[in-house]
C-alpha cells in the first residue's frame, strides 16, 4: 500500500480550526506542501478556509466539492463529524494509494473505514497538546498517540519526525482511557487552577490577581515536577502530615461545597498517590468521601 508515496507528499488539510492551523502551519514550516485547505459550505467555514491557505501557500476549498490532491488527507473536524465527513469525501478521488488521518483522541480510526474500504489507508493520529483561540503552539517536541493501519503509521512515523515530534502506540481498546489521561493533563489541570482563583477570593484577592501572584509557584512546581519527580516535587501539609492544618482548610471551605468536594478529592489522591506522614490522621480529616 501506498507504493508511489513521496518523501514529503502534498497535503491537504479539512477543517480550518484551531488545530487544522497550527497543524497546516507546522507541516509547512517542516517542508510540506499543502495541496488544499477544506472547510464547510458556510460563510465562515469558506473564510478560514481561504485566510490559512494563504498563510501556507494553498488554496481553500469546499471539502465535499472538490477532488482532493493531497497524497494524505488529514481531518482535523470535531469527532462527531468525522464518519460524516469521510462519507462526503468518499466518492470525490481514488483512493488507493492514499492516506487519511483524523486526530480524535478518543476515537479510532474505524471511523474511517468507508475510505479504508476503498483503498485508503487510515490511522488516528493525536497530538497531545492543547489546542485554543489565539494561540498556535509549536509541534517540536510533541509526542502523538497513533493507531491504525501499518502502511498509514509508517508514513506518520516520518511526518511527525520532521515536524519535530515523536508518536506512540495506542492500541483502539486504550483510547478512551488515553483521552481521559490527556483530560487530566491539561483542561481538568485547568480546572484546579480556575478552582484556586476561587479559593483566593475567600481570602479577598481577585482572580486576576491571583492569577499573577500564583505564577510563580506553579512554574517551580512544574519544574520540579519534570526535574525531582512527583513524590520528591510533593509539598506542603499533607506530605508533613499536619491534619489539623487540613481539618482548618475543609472547615474554611465549607460555604462553598464545590470548592470543599475539589479539595478534598485531591487531597485524597495525594493520600493514594504521593507520599505523607500521618495518613491516619489525615484521612481522619478528610472524613469519608460523598
Amino acid at each position: 500500500m501506498l507504493p508511489d508515496m513521496a518523501r514529503k507528499p502534498q497535503i491537504t488539510i479539512i477543517g480550518p480550526g484551531r488545530l487544522g492551523t497550527a497543524l497546516a502551519l507546522e507541516l509547512k514550516r517542516a517542508g510540506y506542501t499543502i495541496s488544499e485547505v477544506g472547510g464547510r459550505d458556510t460563510k465562515t467555514s469558506l473564510r478560514k478556509a481561504a485566510n490559512l491557505a494563504r498563510r501556507v501557500r494553498s488554496r481553500g476549498v469546499v471539502a465535499k466539492r472538490t477532488a482532493l490532491r493531497g497524497g494524505v488527507v488529514w481531518l482535523c473536524v470535531p469527532d462527531r463529524e468525522i464518519t460524516a465527513c469521510a462519507r462526503q469525501l468518499a466518492p470525490l478521488v481514488q483512493w488507493r494509494g492514499k492516506a487519511v488521518l483524523h486526530s480524535s483522541g478518543a476515537l479510532t480510526s474505524d471511523e474511517l473505514d468507508i475510505l479504508r474500504q476503498r483503498g485508503a489507508a487510515v490511522a488516528s493520529v493525536h497530538p497531545l497538546m492543547t489546542f485554543v483561540n489565539r494561540s498556535v503552539p509549536s509541534l517540536r517536541g510533541v509526542p502523538f498517540g497513533v493507531e491504525g493501519d501499518a502502511a498509514a503509521l509508517r508514513l506518520v512515523k516520518r511526518i511527525v519526525a520532521d515536524l519535530g515530534g515523536s508518536v506512540f502506540r495506542v492500541q483502539k481498546k486504550a483510547k478512551v482511557a488515553y483521552h481521559t489521561w490527556g483530560t487530566f493533563a491539561s483542561p481538568l489541570l485547568l480546572a484546579s487552577l480556575v478552582t484556586a482563583e476561587q479559593a483566593a477570593r475567600s481570602a479577598g484577592i481577585s482572580a486576576a490577581s491571583a492569577r499573577r501572584k500564583m505564577l510563580p509557584i506553579i512554574r517551580q512546581t512544574l519544574a520540579n515536577y519534570m526535574a525531582l519527580g512527583p513524590a520528591a516535587a510533593f509539598s506542603g501539609p499533607i506530605v508533613r502530615g499536619e491534619a489539623v492544618v487540613v481539618g482548618k482548610h475543609l472547615a474554611a471551605l465549607n460555604e462553598d461545597p464545590e470548592l470543599h468536594a475539589v479539595y478534598s478529592a485531591l487531597a485524597r489522591a495525594a493520600l493514594r498517590f504521593l507520599p505523607a506522614r500521618n495518613r491516619p490522621a489525615l484521612k481522619r480529616a478528610l472524613g469519608k468521601p460523598n
